[in-house]
């Protein structure tokens, strides 16, 4: 019995020698905390954030955005005068698909009163047609076209020159002709001018535009002139006579009409002479005239012209 109660005790005293026993002083938990050591300043945490540098002044963020540029003062926009004023409300009688039915008022609401060149004659014996046609002719100074004038138009410019009406000179289907063969005039003298000026395409690539015109009449030109002496001029000697002939195979009398072209050859202003001859009225396209177009002798570069396109003829 005694050696089971030694037995006992000796563990007992053993745990309890365990828990009084304090731990080594080289024991972890003996040792104080190390102090906390900020890191190094190099470090990105101690780092100031950079400050914001703005980008240069020559970046596009910076730069204000550039002004509109206004056209140049040459430019048509900025033109005072578009032209001649029956011009700009000639369009109200050009005819067109969707218009050419209805009915247009002839009161200017400038003015409230009717148009002179489009009211009819009191004495004019039929209706004539107001509509009117627009060329190929390019206007200056403006993005439209010359336009042509009305039968009744073409009807009060003659009654202003003077011609009166009667019964055996004109019918409502001649004056429909008229300006038929009025229109295919002017066409056919514009497709000529642009004929020689094709020779200045490099410096006018645009084209010309035709800026005014005036007729001439009885004003012939020292061309006509020459011609029809030429072909008048009587000679005693045979030999003459034939080379003449040989000369002037053609035998032009004076022009019937002449008119004067002033065009617009991208800011150069070019006269051209037309002068209308008679000839046989063609009723498929109602030609009927002979034209002879060229550019007036009033500038060294309209003389060099005319000798190239002379020299030309000659020798083709």
């Amino acid at each position: 019995m005694g050696a089971s109660l030694s037995s006992v005790s000796a563990p007992t005293v053993w745990a309890e020698a365990m828990i009084s026993a304090a731990p080594p002083p080289g024991c972890p938990m003996h040792q104080e905390a190390p102090p906390k050591v900020p890191p190094p300043a190099e470090c990105p945490m101690h780092r100031a954030p950079p400050a914001e540098v703005p980008p240069p002044a020559e970046c596009p963020m910076h730069q204000a955005p550039p002004a509109e540029a206004s056209p140049p003062p040459e430019c048509p926009m900025h033109k005072a005068d578009p032209g001649p004023a029956h011009q700009e409300r000639a369009y109200e009688f050009v005819a067109c698909p969707m218009k050419g039915s209805e009915e247009k008022s002839d009161i200017d609401p400038s003015n409230m009163m009717p148009p002179p060149n489009q009211t009819p004659a009191p004495d004019q014996p039929f209706d004539l047609d107001r509509i009117r046609e627009e060329s190929t002719i390019p206007r200056h100074d403006s993005g439209n076209k010359w336009v042509y004038p009305s039968e009744q138009m073409f009807w009060n410019a003659m009654l202003r020159k003077g011609w009166r009406w009667r019964e055996d000179d004109l019918g409502a289907q001649d004056m429909t002709n008229i300006i038929k063969i009025h229109n295919t005039n002017n066409e056919q003298a514009w497709q000529e001018i642009l004929k020689w000026e094709a020779m200045h395409a490099g410096e006018c690539p645009c084209g010309p535009t035709l800026k005014r015109f005036g007729g001439k009449a009885k004003d012939f030109s020292p061309r006509a002139r020459m011609r029809h002496w030429m072909g008048h001029v009587p000679f005693n000697t045979p030999v003459i006579n034939f080379l003449l002939f040989l000369l002037f195979l053609i035998r032009y009398e004076l022009p019937f009409d002449r008119h004067d072209w002033i065009i617009d050859r991208c800011g150069r202003e070019v006269r051209y002479i037309i002068d209308y001859y008679d000839g046989e009225i063609n009723r498929e396209n109602y030609r009927f005239s002979t034209l002879d177009v060229r550019p007036a002798v009033d500038s060294l570069g309209a003389v060099w012209d005319r000798m190239k396109v002379t020299w030309w003829r000659w020798s083709s």
